[in-house]
């Protein structure tokens, strides 16, 4: 099973033969290229051109974050799953608004399923989240929805923490340790689910619930906020509660982010939680939920949506 690369330093990711090398003043290490999925870097990381032909060789996509967490961008290999009939199909989608609405409230019903189920298996009131209708004759306004919706997630996400305070959502820097967390955890759930899509035959650029933009992948978006409630969050409840994150391993400046050695501990714990097995009623079989975000992707992409 190939298994993601996590950066936490300067460097350079060089190209020796036919191995990967990550290297800096602390040293040199090798990245077994051929059983990794991803590469994470969370500090700059420059790539020299041997070491992009070998990225791209191995179809291993590389993503950059900026010390806050927040996404800044990606090396992608040329796709391989690639199907001119299902990207016109998924525009066609797209273009048509009665289509597009009712895959975007799939979506927004995914969201709520997502929270009820991370709040239930802690035991929480999710009354006032169970009597939020999923109803919108737009886009726009089932993304009204979907807002409200995280509004009273977030209020009682945060009674259920015991040793940090969380009292609503804040970004661009985050202003607190449950901020930061959540900024570093739904980036790198953006990154996991443009991997994912990236094994389907679909656009991520092509979006139903969020609105398409320039140099963004807004599909990944969709298929992010799904899993969000019963991935970062459950992590960082974890985390949080059985005090394996502290006030140590963040640091301070503008904003709040997690310091290297809290990277190592926040970041496994998530790639565990992506890798946990859950039974797919559908297949019948226990699958990662990272693999549910590819199959997401190709439910969407099947005969069933009339692709």
């Amino acid at each position: 099973m190939k298994k993601p690369v996590y950066i936490t330093q300067m460097g350079v990711l060089e190209r020796r033969g036919n191995t990967l090398f990550f290297e800096n003043e602390n040293g040199k290490k090798a990245i077994p290229v051929n059983s990794t999925s991803e590469v994470y870097c969370f500090k700059p990381v420059t790539l020299t051109s041997g070491a992009i032909k070998l990225l791209s060789e191995k179809d291993v996509p590389v993503h950059f974050y900026n010390k806050y967490g927040y996404y800044r961008g990606s090396y992608m290999p040329v796709e391989d799953q690639v199907s001119g009939s299902v990207v016109i199909k998924q525009a066609e989608h797209y273009l048509d608004e009665e289509k597009r609405l009712y895959i975007a409230k799939q979506f927004v019903e995914g969201i709520k399923a997502s929270m009820l189920a991370l709040l239930k298996s802690y035991r929480a009131d999710a009354s006032a989240i169970e009597g939020i209708p999923v109803d919108g004759e737009s886009p726009a306004e089932l993304m009204g929805v979907e807002s409200t919706l995280w509004k009273e997630f977030y209020a009682l996400f945060g009674s259920l923490l015991k040793n940090f305070e969380f009292r609503e959502r804040g970004r661009r820097p985050p202003k607190d340790e449950v901020n930061a967390m959540i900024s570093y955890g739904n980036s790198v759930l953006y990154t996991v689910a443009l991997s994912e899509i990236r094994k389907t035959y679909l656009h991520p650029a092509i979006s139903f619930l969020h609105e398409p933009l320039e140099r963004r992948y807004s599909l990944a978006l969709d298929f992010a906020d799904i899993f969000k409630p019963i991935t970062v969050f459950r992590v960082i409840l974890r985390l949080v509660n059985r005090g394996k994150i502290r006030e140590e391993h963040f640091e301070r400046d503008a904003g709040v982010m997690l310091n290297r050695e809290g990277l190592r501990v926040f970041l496994p714990e998530l790639n565990g939680e992506l890798e946990r097995k859950v039974l797919h009623p559908g297949l019948r079989r226990n699958v990662s939920i990272r693999y549910l975000i590819r199959l997401e992707g190709c439910f969407i992409g099947s005969d069933k949506w009339n692709f």
